[in-house]
């Protein structure tokens, strides 16, 4: 819990002075006076000002944000010495520099963030796929637990497609779920170059994801495609001490060949048959067929009945695989660069399109999250170590970036639209306008946070 605090200040810490120094620096640059850049909002915890005409740099008690205040005659009087320096005389491409500089900064973070996590390099699941859930795309075009996924093309949308896209080889999973993703939120096709878990025996599977439900962009769009989970081997770990499998002569390190004379490929058959093993509340014995040491041994195991979230399964008490395959995803210095630009760029552009989507009814809500969201996955993120925790911190300045691009009122990008149709129009918002159009915003925020806390409260319950 104390990591999670801390690895979520750190994130707000970082981004927020991030994003203000954008503001502060570009302002300076322009010769606008900034009076105070503060991380933070309320009672002043620390404060430093090397002169009373230079800025004041202060932290507040409640984290959740900064603000960047900067000589304007529009909230204060100005004296005719200063008036150079005031924000409201500048030009509007001045201004409009000013204004776009924070959540420029913030795109600008995120691509240095993912090109560092690449330059350290991440540990990621190899591209080897789990059992395709029944009836999904991936089992109908042929894949299988164990599969490797070697390199991906990309049809047009809502056609046959072979061949029309460039082959990119995949380095992990990771890429995989990332790349069908992005073709399912497209409705276009996938080529898929796979071969056996040894290298052997290339083919092509094509995929078309023209008619996936891609309303809900999670762990579930990738499973309900059939390419979610990692294979892993089917040979037992911890076995627990005076539980079903230990009771029944299962030993660590036996090798599951099969169930009830069903053959076991991977170690996500073993957890679904043991869970589907009760009947009517009553256990079922299961005949089990492992290799051990070169021989090969029949076990009839008896699950334990367990209850959960209103729902009956069985469990034997037993790690039922190994860990998934890991590898090191790890670029050089010009190339994670590259990478750090292509991904920023592409995360920017799935956000708007997930926005959009959900401004039209087309995805769900459900994919907006909080501030309990960000905490718990920045506390994982620190847990997993340095290269993830800088690619979740990449991910979220992308966010606060494009989120502040917005034409809405008060969030920078509303301010732009302002500066637009000055721009076009030769003449300000009028001051009237300008406050119905701040109460619409600070509307629509609220409605926006609302729902981004209701997710959070919904997936710390179980209910998401």
């Amino acid at each position: 819990m104390i990591t999670t605090v801390l690895a979520f200040l750190l994130t707000l810490g970082i981004l927020v002075v991030i994003h203000e120094y954008g503001h502060y620096r570009v302002a300076v640059a322009c010769g606008v006076k900034v009076l105070r850049f503060s991380v933070g909002f309320g009672r002043v915890l620390w404060r430093r000002q090397s002169s009373p005409d230079a800025t004041e740099f202060v932290v507040c008690a409640l984290p959740l944000g900064g603000y960047v205040r900067m000589l304007d005659e529009r909230e204060a009087p100005v004296g005719p010495g200063q008036l150079e320096q005031a924000f409201n005389r500048k030009t509007l491409w001045q201004r409009a520099a000013i204004v776009s500089a924070g959540p420029l900064a913030n795109l600008g973070l995120a691509v240095l963030l993912y090109a560092a996590a690449h330059w350290i390099g991440v540990q990621e699941p190899k591209a080897l796929i789990g059992p395709p859930a029944a009836g999904s795309l991936a089992e109908r075009a042929g894949l299988s637990a164990g599969d490797w996924v070697r390199a991906l093309a990309v049809g047009s949308a809502n056609g046959a497609g072979e061949g029309e896209g460039e082959w990119r080889d995949l380095r992990s999973l990771t890429d995989l779920r990332w790349e069908v993703t992005q073709a399912a939120l497209n409705g276009q096709n996938l080529q898929l170059q796979v071969s056996d878990r040894d290298g052997r025996g290339t083919r092509t599977v094509n995929i078309d994801l023209a008619g996936v439900d891609a309303r809900e962009v999670d762990a579930a769009l990738s499973q309900r495609i059939g390419l979610g989970s990692p294979w892993r081997e089917p040979v037992l770990g911890e076995v627990k001490a005076g539980g079903p499998a230990a009771v029944a002569g299962l030993q660590r390190g036996d090798r599951v060949l099969s169930l009830d004379d069903q053959p076991v490929a991977d170690a996500q058959h073993i957890v679904e048959r043991v869970r589907a093993s009760v009947r009517d509340g009553q256990p079922v014995a299961q005949r089990w067929l492992v290799e051990r040491d070169g021989r090969t041994l029949a076990v009839m195991v008896t699950p334990r009945v367990v209850s959960e979230g209103g729902k009956t399964f069985g469990r034997v008490e037993a790690v039922p695989g190994q860990p998934p395959v890991m590898q090191t995803v790890q670029h050089g210095v010009f190339e994670g660069l590259q990478h750090g630009v292509v991904r920023t760029w592409e995360i920017s552009v799935l956000t708007v399109k997930m926005l959009g989507r959900m401004l039209i009814g087309e995805a769900s809500l459900k994919n907006l999250s909080g501030p309990l969201t960000i905490a718990d996955y920045a506390g994982q993120s620190v847990n997993q170590g340095l290269a993830y925790y800088l690619g979740f911190l990449a991910l979220v300045s992308v966010s606060l970036g494009v989120l502040n691009l917005l034409p809405l009122p008060m969030l920078d990008g509303g301010h732009l639209m302002y500066y637009i149709f000055e721009g076009v129009t030769g003449r300000p918002v009028s001051d009237l306008w300008l406050a119905r159009l701040q109460r619409g915003g600070i509307a629509v925020l609220l409605m926006m946070m609302s729902v981004a806390l209701f997710n959070d409260v919904a997936r710390l319950l179980g209910l998401h």
